[in-house]
Formats: structure tokens, sequence, C-alpha cells
């Protein structure tokens, strides 16, 4: 009997995957002061792939240096010229991440409205509605017509460079609140033009920007598209409207649609919920399994053309394999089990191991007892779900520094470092963009 998940897939485009798994995109917060890649990628995501999986994709590598999602994003602004030493960079990243015979695709993306106070003084959205965080965003500018012909451009350029500097595919980044993202929802696209009101005018960004991409790279390079299967929000992106967008994504020459679901103030995509008062309410059979959005997964294959990546949730090889077997995806995406277990592909594909267990072992060691998910007080909730994510991300800062990850770390430690990780970062993003450093 063939495993499912050492089966390899063959894209629309004509690559190659050789097996199911897929590093699925973590922010790295690893970019110098110039937002360029680092010695950090390369020894990153060396070590991913030689770990196993058959895809990695990057961390989200934006296209617009002045609203950015952290302070440590790469980023390639077309608008300014992207120096010698930049692609270089990116090139022996590319290098090192597809060592072990995998693809390593770039995900592509602008972080919109949800860029923190602290590095973007005025973000950018399809209108100007607030993303209330303690405070912490500032209250977004819409963007004119021309700026959103421009970013679909961009996103066609970055895409254009990527392919050049040696990575095998993007991603295009349109879930989780995002830029594009934001466009499809109606709570925060309330424009009265060709890029807001129904649907397919609040898809035309999207759309419009995998065009773009697609004649910029060409028939034979792989392009995916990460979206949301749900925004969870009540009014907000809906399973309907995502279902509808596949339809029409299908004349689109995707290679591989990854779905996902939530946004920064419904937290799906890390397995929390939001406020109770703007939530919708998850299917209860969905509450019953590992992967969050697999009943999601399983409703978009229906209609589906591209092979489908499910992200979220997965830790026993049973679970993969059903997902697989039942035709519910054809990819399976795991991201911070990775950041504490980076050869976990290699030893799922040979038996050796059945549950991804190291990463929630190391979580309930670092998880204080009063740090709780289900917290009624907000802030309580909030250190816990940025806390479990930093704690991943220091995980990954001593892979890409060659040390092994010390999963006995607290998560209140883990939050605390990425605070002063972030703010030391803004200061140095700061002075660059003053040309002080």
């Amino acid at each position: 009997m063939i495993d499912p998940l050492a089966q390899p897939l063959t894209l629309p485009c004509g690559a190659r995957l050789p097996n199911r798994l897929c590093k699925a995109a973590m922010t790295e917060g690893m970019a110098d002061a110039k937002l360029r890649a680092t010695e950090r990628h390369e020894r990153l995501y060396r070590t991913w792939s030689l770990g196993g999986a058959g895809l990695l994709l990057s961390g989200n590598v934006m296209i617009d240096r002045e609203v950015l999602e952290r302070a440590g994003n790469v980023c390639l602004d077309v608008r300014h010229g992207v120096s010698d030493e930049a692609l270089e960079r990116l090139r022996r990243w590319a290098r090192a991440g597809t060592e072990g015979g995998n693809h390593l695709w770039m995900q592509i993306s602008h972080a919109g409205r949800q860029s923190p106070r602290y590095l973007t003084r005025r973000p950018l959205a399809p209108s100007a509605v607030s993303l209330d965080l303690l405070g912490n965003y500032a209250r977004p500018r819409a963007l004119e017509e021309s700026e959103i012909l421009d970013f679909v451009d961009r996103f066609a350029r970055v895409a254009e460079l990527a392919r050049d500097t040696g990575f095998t595919g993007v991603q295009i980044h349109s879930a989780h609140g995002y830029l594009l993202s934001s466009f499809l929802s109606p709570i925060t696209n309330q424009r009265e033009d060709a890029w807001g009101g129904s649907l397919e005018n609040r898809a035309r960004f999207l759309i419009e920007t995998l065009r773009a991409v697609r004649a910029r790279v060409g028939a034979d390079f792989c392009v995916g598209l990460k979206l949301n299967s749900d925004d969870f929000r009540k009014g907000g992106f809906s399973n309907i409207e995502c279902l509808k967008l596949v339809e029409w994504l299908n004349a689109e020459q995707l290679d591989l649609l990854e779905v996902s679901g939530g946004t920064y103030e419904q937290p799906r995509l890390l397995g929390f919920s939001g406020r109770a008062d703007s939530a919708v309410p998850e299917q209860s059979s969905t509450r019953q399994r590992e992967a969050y959005f697999l009943d999601y997964a399983r409703a978009i294959k229906t209609v589906a053309t591209m092979p489908v990546m499910l992200t979220g949730g997965f830790r026993s090889r049973a679970g993969m394999c059903e997902a697989i077997d039942e035709g519910a995806c054809d990819v399976i995406g795991l991201a911070r089990p990775l950041a504490t277990d980076p050869e976990a592909p290699s030893r799922l594909l040979s038996g050796e191991i059945e549950m991804l267990d190291t990463y929630e072992q190391g979580l309930r060691l670092g998880r204080a007892k009063w740090l709780s998910a289900a917290s009624p007080i907000l802030p309580l909730k909030l250190i816990n779900v940025l806390g479990s994510q930093a704690w991943a991300g220091q995980q990954m800062l001593r892979l890409a520094d060659g040390l092994a990850p010390q999963p006995e770390h607290g998560v209140l430690w883990a939050f605390l470092r990425y605070l002063r990780d972030e703010l030391s970062g803004a200061v140095r993003l700061w002075r660059s963009r003053r040309g002080l450093s």
C-alpha cells in the first residue's frame, strides 16, 4: 500500500512535489535593518530543506517597506529599487532552502491595516476601518484606485524577482486579514467603487493580482494562493463566499490553494477564538477534529479544480493520511511543530513517529497555569495567543543560529523576548529609514 504522505504530486504548471508535506509559512523576523535576507534565513531553511518536506513556504515577504507585518520582515519594495546585494542574499536563501531537493516558494504579502503603530503611523486598507486590539494599530487610510493598481503590479514584479533568484514558486497571501484578504471582507471593505460592494468587486484586487503574477512569471512557474475558508467574524468573508470565489479561481491557473481561516480579531489559524460577540460559531464536527479547517477544505475540494493544501492543527500521522485518502486535501501544511522538530517530515515519512508531540509537550511545559486561551480577561488571552506564537518563534531563532530548540523556556518569557526583539528591531528600522545606520 502506497503511503499517502509519500506520494509525489504533479502541479498544473508541470512542476512536481516529491511528497505531500509542506512546511507552511511562519513569520521569521530575521531580516536586517535594510529588510534583506540574512544568514539566519539560509541556516534555518537549509535545516528545514534537509528535514524532508516536499515544499517549504517562506514567511511574509512584504512589497511595501512602509507598511510591514513586523520589524524583521524581508521586503522587496520595487518602487525604490532592489539592490544587487539584496538579490544575491535571496539567491543564497533559495539555494539553501532547496538543498534537499524540495521546493521553496516565496510567500508575498502586504500587511494592510495589520501593521503595528511602532512600525507604521498610517497603515493602508480598502476602507478606513480600524483594527481594535489594545490600541496597537493606527487608523488606516483607504487606498486610491491608482494605488491598488500599483500594488497589483508590485505583487507581480516581486514574483518575478522570486523566480529570477531561484525560488521555485510563489504564494500570494490573501488570508488572515492582510491587505488582499481585507478587500474580501464586507467589514473592512466598505468601498462603493469597482473594488467594493459585491463579492465580484471585492475579489477584483485578488484576481487582478493573480493574473498579473502569472503574466510575469510564465505558465511553467508555480503560483499558489493562501485563502481564508471563513473569517469567522459576523458579517465578514464567509465560507459561502469562499466557495463562490474558488469557482472563479478555477480559471486563474493556480497550482496550489492553501486553506486557512481567521483574522487577528478571530485567530482561528492559531487554534483560538477572539471576542465572543463577533465570532461565528464553528461547526461541531470541526471541534472534534485535530485539523482546524478540515470540514471547510472538504467543501472547497468539491468545487476546486486545483490541488488543495490544508494547514492548521494536524498532529497525528493518521489524521494527515485520512485527510488525503478521503480527498479533503492534497497537501498537508505543518507549521509550529517544525519549530521544535525540523526533521519531523522525514520521521513521519519513514514511519518513525506517529504524532507531532514535541511541540505540544514543550508548549505545555512553557505555559504558565494562569495563561489560558479561555480566559475572559482579554489581555491574558492575547498574551497566551501571542506568547504561544512567540514561543515557536524563539525556537526558530535558535534553529537559525545553529542551536537546538529549548522547549522548557516559558511562554511568558518568549512573549517578553518577542516584545524586546520587536521594539529593538523597530528602532533599527527607523534609524535605517533616516539614514542613521
